[in-house]
């Protein structure tokens, strides 16, 4: 990946005790590369564990398999919910206290085993166990590697790779996809073998991030935070040859060491409710709209296929395909305008976009006036930008919150928009579609966007421009502040420029 201005950028020599300067002035290197592969990974994984069991629902509903019921499916689908929310939760507390190295391989050695032991399962029990364990792990993926990417990538690109990292989500779904394809319709592997080596496949990947992994470091920042300056100082140093910089030159100056700021289970939600209460109110709306508008869809995508336009169970995955490559595309695509435009319009935008291309994808559904392939491209139009501003959801989470918190922020405001919007989402649009009714579905449909258009009315209310600042300027440490939780002046950067 080439530099912003198409050459290799000068590295400013700085205070060798700014660690997060160093790390934001550094050239773009096969370091970054790395992290972006070895921890971005985890994306991949979830797209690929969400769509899967969808993917494969017809064939788990045989006798030769494990012969379950579509409210079976429900269950395990709810399992998985469950267990992502609680995991997130757990480890991304853990992530804040413990370091995210740590847990960033914690979670993934969980990922692999549970999703390893899926393919084993015997009977729906086992099936829903399995994917509660599997959903944890990826919870616990959420927070930690997206704060350990935020904290290594720097500043004036930290948009477009959040955007990047998080769009892969849709390879993975992809790749789902193809897999339930070959699995019911090639012939080549048994379909009561198929199924149990199509969930091996995430273990062996998540095996090859394990290894790439070992060469990612503890996050520097992190560690300035917990007084650990010595190993953070060496690590920073490392990278910058690994990037060809020279470390600055040691002038005998020592960094003041600070105490570690006491991080407990509740010590981000005081601080998040004391001190960042518009900025928490902004998250939880972008969370709460964007998860709304994806589960509404995306769980009940199939069934719309089926009752409505009569596509076979076993071809869903076609359909998918298309909508999985415009999703990732958007994301791609468009997340450089996010570091240049920047966020607060780009956000705004996306959002917007998102919310009126559904409206008329719905109205075309409402008066059949497409068919199955048709009305699938309608939705990927305005899942193209809905994809780059749901990325974004997550890119201003980690960005808004204080170092000694931002994994656990993390995990509060996803388990708060999946309990919210993700759980409620396609509960009433799988009541409105067992109706049979176009219109009851289209209105559905219609909430979702108007939710995504009041995502953007609370971006250009609240929005902060984020772009190319460090993120200690956007939320100071509170090991600096020093200030119990709850209280302590205003953060400066909620004084929207």
């Amino acid at each position: 990946m080439s530099s912003d201005s198409g050459q290799k950028p000068q590295y400013v020599e700085v205070d060798k005790n700014d660690i997060p300067g160093r790390l934001d002035r550094l050239p773009w290197s096969g370091f970054h590369l790395t992290v972006i592969v070895a921890l971005g990974v985890a994306w991949i994984l979830d797209g690929l564990e969400f769509t899967l069991v969808g993917s494969l629902a017809a064939l788990l509903e045989r006798r030769a398999t494990l012969h379950l019921s579509a409210p079976d499916i429900g269950v395990a689908a709810s399992a998985y919910l469950v267990g992502a929310v609680l995991g997130s939760l757990l480890f991304g507390y853990l992530a804040d206290r413990y370091g995210r190295k740590r847990l960033f391989t914690t979670t993934l050695l969980l990922y692999m085993g549970a999703t390893a032991a899926t393919g084993l399962s015997w009977s729906l029990m086992s099936f829903a166990v399995f994917r509660f364990l599997t959903g944890a792990g990826i919870g616990g993926e959420y927070s930690a590697i997206n704060s350990a990417i935020q904290e290594l990538i720097p500043a004036r690109r930290r948009g477009r790779i959040d955007l990047l990292v998080n769009g892969s989500f849709w390879i993975g779904s992809a790749a789902a996809s193809t897999l339930s394809l070959v699995i019911l319709h090639s012939g080549v592997i048994a379909p009561a073998l198929g199924w149990r080596l199509a969930f091996g496949l995430g273990a062996i990947l998540g095996l090859m991030a394990l290894r790439l992994r070992r060469f990612i470091p503890e996050s520097p920042r992190w560690l300035m935070s917990r007084g650990r300056v010595r190993e953070a100082h060496t690590i920073v140093a490392s990278i910058e040859r690994r990037a060809g910089v020279a470390p600055p030159a040691d002038d005998g100056s020592a960094a003041k060491a600070r105490q570690a700021y006491p991080v407990r289970f509740l010590t981000a939600p005081r601080v998040i409710l004391g001190r960042y209460r518009k900025r928490a109110i902004l998250a939880a709306t972008l969370m709460v709209t964007q998860l709304f508008f994806y589960d509404a869809f995306f769980f009940t995508y199939a069934l719309v296929l089926v009752r409505f336009y009569h596509a076979r169970a076993t071809d869903v995955g076609a359909y998918l395909l298309p909508f999985a490559l415009s999703n990732f595309l958007g994301a791609a695509l468009l997340g450089r305008f996010f570091d240049t435009i920047g966020r607060r319009p780009m956000i705004t935008g996306t959002y917007a976009l998102s919310g009126i291309l559904m409206v008329i994808a719905a109205w075309l559904f409402r008066g059949s006036l497409l068919g199955g392939a048709g009305q699938t491209g309608a939705w990927a139009a305005a899942f193209f930008f809905a994809s780059a501003g749901a990325s974004a959801a997550y890119l201003t989470v980690s960005e808004s919150f204080p170092l000694e918190i931002r994994a656990s922020a993390i995990a509060l405001f996803f388990a708060f928009g999946t309990a919210v919007g993700g759980v409620v989402a396609p509960s009433l649009l799988g009541v409105l579609i067992a109706s049979g009714s176009r219109d009851r579905v289209f209105w559905g449909y219609v909430l979702g966007a108007v939710l995504m258009l009041l995502g953007a009315l609370a971006e250009w209310r609240y929005g902060l421009a984020t772009e190319g600042r460090s993120l200690e300027s956007i939320a100071g440490s509170l090991s600096d502040e020093g200030s119990p939780p709850g209280r302590g002046p205003r953060p400066p950067g909620d004084r929207r420029p």
